[in-house]
């Protein structure tokens, strides 16, 4: 009798997943791809960097998948001159009534959206980052329990590197995926340009998801099947990420200065579920691995100077992989 419930929990949280890329294409054009990777991180509580140039509707999409979600949203502009307390929030002295009060600051809420998050010192990039781990706020000498489900989605634009304190390595390593999104089609420019000229606009969306579901899918998550031949294959390919010439990729061992790290593993594993179920399976394919390796590892793996003069890139590297290492691999 459970198993039957569940299956058909399963089916009606696969027919509303469908219905969250309905309400979304009422506001956004195209960008099925972020909107997906975004799903993906918010079911397996995994935070998302967001690479592309300004104006590809990185912020319109997060807000409304918010409403969509019925979830708290704040955006946040990091600046040169944003300090710790103006993200967390701090202690103010309540004249009346002779004590310190806690303010909170924006990152309380259950979406974060870190805008141009490379455009602040590291005091402020350590604070975001303690919150994505810990999952917890500390303001004078109380400790504060961030709502859940709590996501991180920060973005960097790739073009003007002037001014910026890029994230080093191991901050970046705490985000599930690192996704760049492109520009729009021909057709889908058209209608944005049309949609969006329109002054009557409107860019209401209806509710389809409430905490408790994002809690259950992330449980149906939990459950999808992953062969132990597959999780073995997920070991090889970041296996060839530190170690490329005992996979025979000689050419690549010059290029590659660090490889992937333990967290990879565990965050393919997790996408993979994830990508799976929103396929409507309770098992995962060896597509689905290749689908989100490419997000998973693009910001992991730390490419030396001399594939950069070669004009080498990680996704070059990682599309060898991916054809070199194959499940047959396994043993």
């Amino acid at each position: 009798m459970e198993a039957t419930a569940s299956v058909d929990s399963k089916k009606v949280h696969q027919e509303k997943i469908k219905q969250i890329y309905t309400e979304v294409n009422k506001v956004v054009v195209g960008q099925k791809y972020m909107i997906n990777r975004l799903m993906v991180g918010l079911f397996t509580q995994g935070h998302i960097l967001l690479e592309g140039v300004p104006g590809l509707a990185k912020t319109l999409t997060v807000n409304t998948l918010a409403n969509v979600l019925h979830l708290d949203f704040k955006r946040i502009q990091f600046t040169p001159d944003l300090l710790p307390a103006d993200l967390l929030g701090t202690m103010i002295y309540n004249q009346k009534a002779s004590n310190f009060e806690v303010k909170k600051g924006p990152i309380f809420a259950n979406l974060i959206l870190a805008d141009e998050v490379n455009r602040s010192p590291a005091k402020v990039q350590s604070a975001l980052l303690e919150s994505m781990q810990e999952k917890q706020v500390t303001i004078g000498e109380t400790t504060f329990q961030l709502d859940r489900p709590f996501l991180v989605l920060a973005t960097q634009n790739p073009v003007d590197q002037e001014g910026t304190y890029p994230l080093p390595e191991a901050q970046v390593d705490r985000f599930m995926m690192k996704v760049h999104v492109g520009y729009p089609s021909k057709d889908e420019e058209l209608e944005i340009m049309r949609r969006m000229s329109n002054m009557t606009f409107d860019s209401k969306v209806d509710t389809i998801l409430t905490k408790d579901d994002i809690f259950a899918i992330r449980n149906e998550i939990n459950s999808v099947n992953l062969s132990e031949s597959l999780e073995k294959y997920i070991i090889e390919l970041i296996f060839a990420t530190r170690d490329p010439q005992a996979y025979g990729m000689k050419e690549e061992a010059h290029y590659i200065q660090f490889g992937a790290s333990p967290r990879a593993s565990i965050n393919l594993n997790l996408a993979a579920k994830a990508i799976a179920f929103l396929e409507g399976r309770d098992f995962v394919l060896p597509e689905d691995i290749k689908e989100v390796a490419p997000d998973v590892l693009n910001h992991r793996i730390i490419l030396n100077y001399e594939a950069e003069a070669d004009g080498i890139t990680t996704h070059d590297i990682i599309n060898t992989i991916l054809s070199k290492v194959n499940i047959s691999m396994v043993k």
